[in-house]
């Protein structure tokens, strides 16, 4: 009775995470009882939670500034393992009364041997394969006594029975009498003990390959972060080496572009570095869980050590439901830092070393949603916006919106002469010619209809001559600011032009993927092809092309500077998000204060 009373407490001094007798064993507020160890690794489990869930009835306890060691301890617990650890176990094979201290367990035979009992056992032929353990090994926790727990009903039975429905062992005789009913599924213990170590060797090979789905991913972050870091080094090079060829005295200015560079790409790298603390933490909650539930040594017997078993199963269960990462989050974080660029002064003003470009747009809702269908420089540094709805909305380099003019008539296309004249193209291919205080003048125009012509758009040149393209009849009609007829035609033989711009002695048009650079003969000098769909072009202030593009399905605007024979200079703007719109139509002008603006037919992006 007293021996069966030992085993009994010794089983009832194992954790039922780890399985092994308790060290520092705390208390959560539902009263079970953990390990510290295994407290630690259950809370780190949970991040930065300081919510503790109970294993076996998964209460909630509080854990103060998420320390193990402000849990109190289970004192009586403690003092009863160390008096249990300072008693003498005796041979349970010698038949007289006089029985000898123990020095060694078989796990087979499941006794305990003296020295004496301990030689013969090992001399037999039967028994040199059984599992020998020094009771050292088992009292200083190394080695775990491999047993079946005696049952307490009937303490001469082992429990080598498991009950499925139940979750419980019993022995034999607690089977016939207790789980006899057709819903218990009732198996021997060795069999579960099997199904259990098969069960947690799939789980552990399925952690494996997560962890190194998600470790990969890491690695794909890193390389986003490298070549992000690479943008840096590239634009801190470029500044370095228009600072040597400046003047001495440009050292503050060279830093300010160093910082803005740095500022620029170092939050694209927080982003990244996030990320991966992100995978980091699902690694290490992977890896925590999967090493408390995948325990060798041990199966887990009472009903305790059952419910926390079961509750990291479906935690780590739980844990392989996340989805695969997804490399398109740090693709377009990277995609951000990547488009940082050093734009260097050249033909201007170059003891101002020049300007970090793509620092991030202003973005500008329009007064009127899917409106926008033309927008101009005005002579006095301003953007004059034209909408479908009607008005011409005006906008200062800082995004400001000033004023709203020509309120009632719907806008096709805008112009300025060189007295600072409007011209204003309506719906109806009209145009019209107003004064610096919006008063209509009397001259007349004779335009083609929008049946006779289709949608048409119009420019003005340094001559004050009127080109108006018409996309139907595929020409530009050049009209003087007398009005009447077109003073001639220009032919625009294959193609469409859907834009028209002015520059110099030639004209700019945009059709489908095309950029031309044509004279005012039609004859086409110089053509951009491949872009995507429906490209914008602008005269910048060095008197060089600004092209836009834009990916509209996936809402992405690069701009690029090219020469007056179309030949590409340097990136302004790389793949910048943009809110996706309805209309695929887009417009592209410069302010005189050097800020692009860049207007969908919901926004206005200025770019510094």
């Amino acid at each position: 009775m007293a021996k069966a009373l030992k085993s009994v407490i010794a089983q009832n001094l194992e954790c039922p995470v780890c399985l092994n007798t308790f060290t520092d064993p705390k208390i959560l507020s539902c009263s079970h009882t953990y390990c510290k160890t295994c407290l630690d690794n259950l809370l780190e489990c949970h991040g930065n939670d300081q919510m503790l869930r109970c294993p076996v009835c998964r209460a909630e306890t509080q854990v103060p500034n998420q320390d193990i060691s402000k849990l109190p301890t289970n004192l009586a617990l403690k003092s009863l393992i160390k008096d249990v650890k300072n008693q003498y176990q005796f041979c349970t094979n010698c038949e007289s009364d006089n029985k000898r201290q123990d020095v060694v367990y078989c796990q087979d035979c499941i006794k305990y041997f003296c020295v004496t009992c301990h030689n013969k056992h090992s001399q037999r032929p039967d028994f040199i394969s059984h599992e020998v353990v020094a009771i050292s090994e088992i009292l200083s926790g190394k080695v775990s006594v491999r047993r079946y727990r005696k049952c307490s009903k009937h303490p001469k039975e082992d429990e080598n029975c498991f009950c499925s429905d139940c979750r419980r062992f019993a022995c034999f005789r607690c089977v016939l009498m207790e789980h006899t009913n057709e819903r218990h599924r009732v198996i021997e213990a060795a069999v579960y003990k099997n199904s259990h170590m098969k069960s947690i060797e799939e789980l552990k090979l399925k952690a494996a390959k997560k962890r190194s789905c998600f470790q990969k991913y890491v690695g794909f972050i890193d390389e986003q972060r490298e070549r992000v870091s690479n943008v840096q080094k590239q634009c801190t090079y470029d500044i370095n080496k228009a600072y040597e060829e400046s003047v001495r005295n440009l050292t503050e200015k060279k830093e300010i572009l160093i910082g803005e560079v740095k500022g620029m790409t170092e939050g694209v790298e927080k982003e990244l570095e996030e990320m991966k603390k992100s995978v980091v933490e699902h690694i290490t909650h992977l890896t925590t869980v999967d090493d408390m539930v995948t325990n060798k040594t041990k199966i887990p017997l009472d009903m305790d050590a059952l419910a926390a078993h079961d509750t990291l199963c479906q935690d780590l269960l739980e844990a392989l439901k996340q989805e695969d990462p997804d490399y398109k989050q740090p693709r377009q974080s990277s995609r951000k830092g990547k488009s940082v660029c050093f734009k260097r002064n050249v033909g201007m003003d170059e003891l101002a070393l020049g300007n970090i470009v793509n620092a991030g747009a202003k973005n500008i809702a329009l007064p009127t949603k899917n409106s926008m269908n033309d927008m101009v420089g005005t002579p006095d540094g301003r953007m004059a916006v034209g909408c479908h709805t009607g008005g011409v909305e005006i906008f200062y380099a800082d995004g400001q919106h000033q004023q709203t003019v020509f309120k009632d008539v719907r806008i096709r296309s805008v112009g300025f002469l060189s007295d600072d004249r409007y011209v204003v193209l309506d719906f109806s291919n009209n145009i019209t010619l107003y004064t610096l205080e919006y008063t209509k003048l009397n001259v007349m125009f004779k335009t083609l209809s929008n049946v006779e012509g289709g949608k048409a758009k119009l420019t003005v040149d340094g001559d004050d001559q009127i080109y108006v393209s018409y996309k139907k009849v595929k020409k530009v009609k050049v009209f003087s600011t007398a009005g009447g007829k077109a003073i001639r035609e220009i032919p625009c033989d294959g193609y469409e032009p859907v834009q028209i711009t002015s520059y110099n002695d030639y004209l700019i048009t945009a059709s489908l993927n095309t950029i031309r650079l044509i004279d005012k003969q039609g004859v086409v000098k110089y053509k951009l092809t491949g872009l995507d769909d429906f490209p914008c072009a602008a005269v910048s202030q060095g008197n060089t092309i600004l092209i836009a593009v834009v990916q509209h399905n996936v809402g992405f605007v690069s701009i690029n500077e090219y020469t007056n024979e179309l030949k590409h200079i340097q990136n302004l703007v790389i793949d910048y998000k943009i809110e996706k719109t309805k209309r695929n139509w887009y417009n592209l002008q410069q302010y005189r204060s050097g800020e692009i603006a860049f207007c969908t037919p919901d926004r206005l992006y200025i770019f510094p």
